[in-house]
């Protein structure tokens, strides 16, 4: 049997957070939602993500500093994210090491979105 991808979504948008909890749920997956990245860290070792969805513009965290933090910690390197971001590109998010595995841009379109997931979880199996 399969285990089920475990899917980290973190914005502080809550119509986001429903809308990808909704949609990725509907798609199989598990998911759990974090609506600010003070506590990702606890979050990830409660939950052992297999991906984590991280928004760029969080309330008072920069998104690419917790990629980077979580991209530079021997404990979590290797879990894919994928950064979101309504007002930044692809050049802002992947500009130096530490940098996410992945870029969508917001508003995004529901099945692109789904398959960067599918994409980056098989290239994890």
């Amino acid at each position: 049997m399969n285990k089920v991808a475990k899917i980290l979504a973190v914005d502080d948008n809550k119509s986001i957070l429903d809308a990808l909890h909704d949609i990725l749920s509907f798609e199989g997956y598990e998911v759990v939602t974090l609506s600010d990245g003070n506590s990702i860290f606890e979050a990830i070792a409660q939950n052992k993500p297999d991906l984590i969805l991280l928004d760029v513009m969080l309330d008072d965290l920069d998104g690419r500093d917790i990629c980077h933090a979580i991209k530079f910690d021997k404990n979590t390197h290797d879990i894919p994210v994928i950064l979101i971001s309504a007002s930044h590109t692809l050049d802002d998010v992947f500009a130096d090491p530490g940098g996410p595995n992945d870029f969508v841009e917001k508003p995004f379109d529901i099945q692109y979105l789904l398959s960067k997931i599918d994409n980056h979880l098989n290239r994890a199996a």
